[in-house]
């Protein structure tokens, strides 16, 4: 068991802290496994992410999941709805933002799997989708099934 010292290098869990102004100016904070030699996946779910059309300023909504198996260390939560809440007011594509999600958690944990999914809703009748993934997927490690409908407030 980690003691509070253990996660000292965290700057913003527990403090109040603004949401950036971007996401390159937000930091991901992670600190370390305590269990690295279990394989075990950990999911992220941010049901209602939103940022804008860089051409229209419109806003776009999105249901974000994130899937992965750490290797030495863990995304902080706190840090990570920061990170996601600097898209707010951010002009960028679903496709661009998705994969930007995902190099930016891969960067910072450098997990043995990380596989992150954006559920675009619809934007003139066609929602976009995107799955980025990268790593190997231990064998005995299965992430919970990509429901839309789980994800979006109903239940099948």
């Amino acid at each position: 068991m980690r003691t509070m010292n253990g996660y000292s290098e965290l700057t913003q869990l527990g403090k109040t802290v603004a949401i950036p102004a971007n996401p390159e100016q937000a930091k991901l904070e992670t600190f370390v496994n305590p269990y690295p030699a279990s394989e075990y996946v950990v999911r992220l779910t941010a049901p209602e992410f939103t940022t804008v059309c860089p051409l229209t300023g419109q806003p776009d909504f999105a249901v974000f999941i994130i899937d992965y198996v750490p290797g030495d260390r863990l995304v902080e939560s706190k840090s990570f709805k920061l990170f996601l809440g600097s898209f707010r007011n951010h002009g960028i594509f679903h496709e661009e933002c998705t994969v930007y999600v995902h190099d930016r958690l891969k960067a910072a944990m450098d997990p043995k799997y990380i596989r992150v999914v954006g559920l675009w809703n619809a934007r003139g009748g066609i929602p976009i989708d995107v799955v980025i993934q990268s790593g190997f997927l231990p064998p005995n490690c299965t992430p919970l099934p990509l429901g839309k409908i789980d994800y979006r407030g109903g239940r099948e």
